[in-house]
């Protein structure tokens, strides 16, 4: 049976706050490619990921896409219900199938209304995510197909507990907004070098010290930086 407390954020909190909307908290289960919401879409939900990934990333006209952050147990997904925007210029879309609670957005508002603990959570969550999306917009920028590769499949086995990650060579292109062959060319490379198992659809990481050698500067600096917005909270 899954629990709020397998979300970080919610762990967080001390028992008062999260007895202000925890029996209004759902536990949902989430597809892969279930669309949480879309740009200019007003946010209905927040939701809390207990085992799953959501992938906030942009559409452009000609097609390709690119992700500017993720979301798994260490977050939420819905911050313009806190900001007051109400929605976002990013899509929200599955893609590590799995659960979250979700909290409609009248008791999410009352909460971080009545609790300052909520509030101030949420304020460094925003913090965490802007760290997330500045260090991939300049990993994106200055570091190889390897280097996106092997900062995400890190961060996704950071932020969903499992050793083996569904997902095709296709879906992880998209997110990373590059090519399908440059990935397969990466994922080849890594299983000759004993570092992941790939067969199709599923990636397994039997290396992991021998993947964080290959990773850019860029995973360590930001999960730092996270890790400090963590203890802050606390």
């Amino acid at each position: 049976m899954y629990s709020p407390n397998q979300n970080s954020l919610l762990a967080s909190l001390p028992l008062k706050d999260l007895a202000i909307f925890d029996e209004h908290l759902k536990l949902v289960n989430l597809p892969l490619g279930q669309t949480l919401f879309t740009p200019s879409n007003e946010s209905r939900f927040a939701y809390f990921p207990v085992n799953c990934l959501v992938s906030l990333y942009h559409l452009l006209e000609s097609g390709k896409s690119s992700e500017t952050a993720s979301v798994g147990n260490d977050g939420l997904v819905g911050i313009s219900l806190f900001t007051g925007g109400n929605s976002m210029q990013s899509s929200a879309v599955v893609v590590i199938p799995g659960y979250a609670f979700q909290l409609d957005s009248v008791n999410f508002k009352k909460a971080y209304v009545n609790s300052p603990a909520f509030n101030r959570m949420l304020m460094l969550y925003i913090q965490a995510l802007m760290t997330q999306a500045s260090f991939t917009a300049v990993c994106n920028r200055h570091h190889t197909i390897q280097h996106h590769f092997c900062r995400w499949i890190l961060q996704s086995l950071d932020r969903v507990p499992l050793s083996e990650i569904t997902i095709t060579q296709e879906l992880i292109a998209n997110i990373i907004g590059v090519r399908r062959e440059g990935i397969s060319e990466v994922a080849s490379v890594l299983q000759r070098k004993g570092i992941i198992l790939y067969r199709r659809g599923h990636i397994k990481v039997v290396n992991r010290a021998g993947l964080e050698n290959h990773v850019c500067e860029c995973y360590n600096a930001q999960k730092k930086e996270l890790k400090r917005l963590q203890i802050a909270f606390q």
